[in-house]
């Protein structure tokens, strides 16, 4: 069956306010000077993983609700100027919005403002069941309301990955979507036990893939029922902003495995964008190209085969 998109991406539409702090936390002061200084961008999770899919040659549509105020404009503006089609559902409590914390060693602290959704948040079931059955994979950002839309992308017959981030395992709000994807993406941060959330997920739900992101750590992939270590890949250069390497890694792992290709080659193609992604300011929404993504990793790929291939033997041989 032909599809005109290739990876629908729910929800994850919004604005950052992006802070520069002197260390996280935040000493507490009066006030503080702020420099390079205090700067309002479009782009959230959802946001990141449609331009990252876009940048590296994919077909994405972003669907979220979107608010008609300021930031909504921001919202429809980005996807405009980046060429990505765009669904914006009204949501009368306004766009998404969140101020982020950002240390000079690119670590962040995010604070979301939680007044911009609620729980009776809906999609139109004709315009989810419409986009998926034009869609070969469903990418669903863990914000409202797309639980409610879990149920019509499987009836659809998609495939579908999410990304809980800093989920803590016991949270039963993150539940619904990793049980419902077939590949699941999740950070260590806030993890006791990693690889037994890892096998937790997949025993309960659908999951094939399972990946857990660790930042510098690298990351581990469970697939097959063997969770293996995939090393990180040394950013291009200095790294100064960890926002949105998750979504880079989501990114550049998905245009992997719609290819068919080996679960650790589309780990080391995440673990690529999600290096380069911190070398990008927070103040900016750059993805790497495919072009790109596919010359580091194969550099990478030869390093790693390098360093373990066996050294020869130099000694002289005795008669």
């Amino acid at each position: 069956m032909s599809t005109d998109i290739d990876v629908l991406v729910l929800g994850g539409a919004g604005v950052d306010t992006i802070v520069h702090v002197p260390e996280l936390p935040l000493p507490f002061a009066d006030s503080h000077m702020i420099r390079p200084g205090i700067k309002t961008r479009a782009g959230q999770s959802g946001d990141f993983v449609a331009l990252g899919l876009t940048a590296l040659g994919l077909r994405a549509h972003h669907l979220d609700m979107i608010g008609d105020d300021h930031e909504g404009d921001l919202v429809r503006a980005l996807h405009r100027d980046r060429g990505v089609p765009l669904t914006a559902v009204p949501q009368p409590a306004g766009t998404k919005r969140a101020v982020n914390l950002v240390g000079p060693d690119g670590r962040r602290l995010s604070l979301y403002d939680a007044t911009r959704s609620g729980e009776s948040d809906r999609f139109p079931e004709a315009t989810v069941r419409e986009l998926a059955a034009a869609s070969r994979h469903a990418h669903v950002v863990i914000t409202q309301p797309c639980a409610h839309a879990l149920p019509l992308l499987r009836e659809a017959g998609v495939t579908l990955s999410t990304d809980l981030h800093d989920w803590d395992g016991v949270d039963p709000y993150h539940e619904p979507f990793a049980l419902a994807a077939d590949v699941v993406f999740l950070s260590t941060t806030a993890l006791a036990d990693t690889e037994r959330t890892m096998r937790e997920i997949a025993a309960r739900g659908r999951a094939r893939i399972v990946v857990a992101t660790a930042g510098a750590e690298g990351a581990y992939l469970l697939t097959d029922d063997a969770v293996t270590h995939v090393p990180a890949v040394d950013p291009p250069a200095p790294v100064v902003d960890s926002n949105g390497a998750g979504d880079a890694f989501a990114s550049a792992f998905l245009l992997g495995w719609l290819n068919g290709e080996d679960p650790q080659r589309c780990a080391r193609y995440g673990s690529v964008a999600g290096a380069h992604a911190c070398t990008v300011p927070s103040t900016r929404t750059e993805a790497i190209g495919r072009s790109e993504l596919l010359a580091r990793a194969a550099e990478s790929e030869s390093a790693a085969l390098a360093l373990a291939a066996p050294e020869e033997d130099s000694s002289p041989v005795t008669p």
